[in-house]
């Protein structure tokens, strides 16, 4: 008879235990989604801050390898904002022209020409909240 009611008590704690592992899951979901977003928008912000990065890197190159002595500094600059653009075709929304500085305006020889790209990427969840200012950098010296 002891042996019976050891079965049925084990039997018992099987039951009360049932749904268990549901609530467990259904208490950890959310840590658990919240953990993918934060890699997928981190992966994606990344991703952006290095296309941003390569594209001033491109605009930089053109704007100290571009004859001054048969373009205006207007057409300089133009071509270096059309690099940039090009390098970062795959941002959305694309750069704008005022997204771009260049300094100094002009390229001299010797003289070192900075390109900055300001971009405000925008997370698709919004989770983590709406955008975030991405930056890059590049400086060469003109080469005339």
């Amino acid at each position: 008879m002891n042996q019976a009611n050891q079965g049925v008590k084990i039997v018992k704690k099987l039951h009360s235990e049932r749904g268990a592992a549901a609530v467990e899951f259904a208490l950890l979901l959310p840590l658990l989604v919240a953990l993918l977003l934060g890699i997928l928008e981190f992966g994606l912000s990344f991703s952006a801050q290095l296309t941003v990065s390569n594209a001033a890197r491109e605009a930089a190159r053109t704007m100290v390898i571009t004859d001054a002595a048969t373009n205006t500094a207007a057409q300089v600059r133009a071509a270096a904002r059309a690099d940039a653009r090009a390098a970062a075709a795959v941002l959305d929304p694309a750069l704008a022209d005022a997204d771009i500085q260049f300094a100094p305006a002009a390229c001299a020889q010797g003289v070192m020409s900075t390109t900055t790209i300001t971009y405000r990427h925008a997370f698709l969840t919004g989770f983590f909240g709406a955008n975030v200012t991405l930056t890059g950098r590049a400086a060469m010296r003109c080469e005339g």
